[in-house]
């Protein structure tokens, strides 16, 4: 048996099968368009393995997903695909609606034709797992509750409008049509192979470019940081123990201010990597306008997943980020190959 892997390529998707690897010899067929923050180098440690089998394409080409679950004989499907940059989607939001939500839905339908057709033990051991954002509940104050799986959806930007609206359908093909789905709703991720438009890998590669490190308004935004391969684990062990249909909320437990982030960054550059000058990264620091509609804070309550699944993230913060500095330091031909083309003439607009 398979797993199918969409946005295999990205951030996270690239970092679960990689993951998945090391913990097991089943075959993944990873599916992924190559859009912006698509990169096939994030995989390219697989390209001899005769377990992962690449596809380049679309979660909305339904014949294309028809023909690779059957071929495949997949038992389950793990769905990263998403466009899942806020500023992009302030920019853009039809990109958003077309892959979130118009791609979701074709996907949902394609597994649902498949699931259909599958005799009653390989019908009942299927999953959907679909892995969403914390950016669906909206924003808190700071003193508010961390979001737990019962807040209610308020989400404040396209994208995470479009992530909320996939969510949904996720749900309402399980109670419609029965197709055996779990959500997972993670907090912001760090960590290897993060594409830099982000602010943790962006603000590493600026700095030592001595670039400026631009933070948006006050630098007070909240959020929790989940280091990528915590995350990673969580998602296997929903796969493997979730309750069919339930939501899981997945965190750090690890709730930072964007500025104190940055300046954390700084630390550990002046640390391991120290400017030639004698100066420090944190005088690269510049306050840029704020972004409209900027969630102030997140925070996930993953108190569930820990009670009824027994997961709790291995990184704290302190630990993790210096894990992803290190990487970005050692892997200097992956961050030349990312920061040409296309990703150059975002940030040329995002941050002049």
């Amino acid at each position: 048996m398979t797993i199918l892997v969409t946005g295999a390529a990205g951030f996270i998707g690239s970092n679960f099968v990689l993951d998945w690897f090391q913990q097991s010899k089943e075959d993944v067929v990873s599916l992924d368009l190559l859009t912006y923050a698509g990169n096939l180098e994030n995989l390219s440690s697989l390209s001899a393995n005769p377990h992962h089998h690449f596809i380049k394409g679309n979660i909305g080409d339904r014949e294309l997903v028809s023909q690779l679950l059957k071929k495949h004989q997949v038992r389950a499907v793990v769905n990263f695909a998403a466009e899942s940059h806020v500023d992009r989607s302030i920019h853009g939001p039809g990109d958003f609606i077309e892959t979130n939500i118009v791609g979701t839905y074709n996907l949902l339908e394609s597994v649902r034709s498949y699931w259909n057709d599958l005799d009653e033990t390989h019908k009942k051991d299927f999953r959907f797992l679909h892995v969403s954002t914390d950016e669906v509940y909206g924003s808190l104050s700071k003193t508010d509750p961390a979001f737990s799986e019962r807040n209610p959806y308020e989400p404040n930007s396209p994208y995470s409008a479009s992530k909320a609206a996939s969510d949904h359908l996720v749900r309402a093909w399980h109670h419609t049509y029965g197709l055996p789905v779990l959500t997972t709703n993670c907090s912001n991720n760090y960590g290897p192979y993060h594409f830099p438009e982000k602010l943790i890998p962006l603000c590493i590669l600026n700095a030592l470019n001595g670039k400026p490190l631009p933070i948006y308004g006050d630098g007070q935004q909240i959020r929790d940081w989940l280091y990528v391969k915590d995350h990673c684990s969580a998602i296997r062990r929903v796969l493997d123990k979730g309750k069919l249909g339930e939501t899981y909320n997945v965190g750090g437990w690890n709730e930072k201010a964007n500025l104190d982030v940055v300046k954390t960054l700084c630390d550990i550059l002046d640390e391991l990597k120290p400017k030639a000058d004698g100066t420090k990264y944190e005088s690269q620091i510049t306050y840029v306008k704020d972004r409209p509609g900027h969630d102030r804070r997140y925070a996930i309550d993953a108190t569930k997943l820990e009670k009824e699944l027994g997961w709790k993230p291995n990184e704290t913060f302190e630990t993790g980020i210096r894990k992803t500095v290190e990487w970005y330091l050692n892997n200097q031909d992956w961050v030349d190959h990312v920061v040409s083309g296309e990703y150059k003439n975002w940030v040329e607009k995002q941050y002049s």
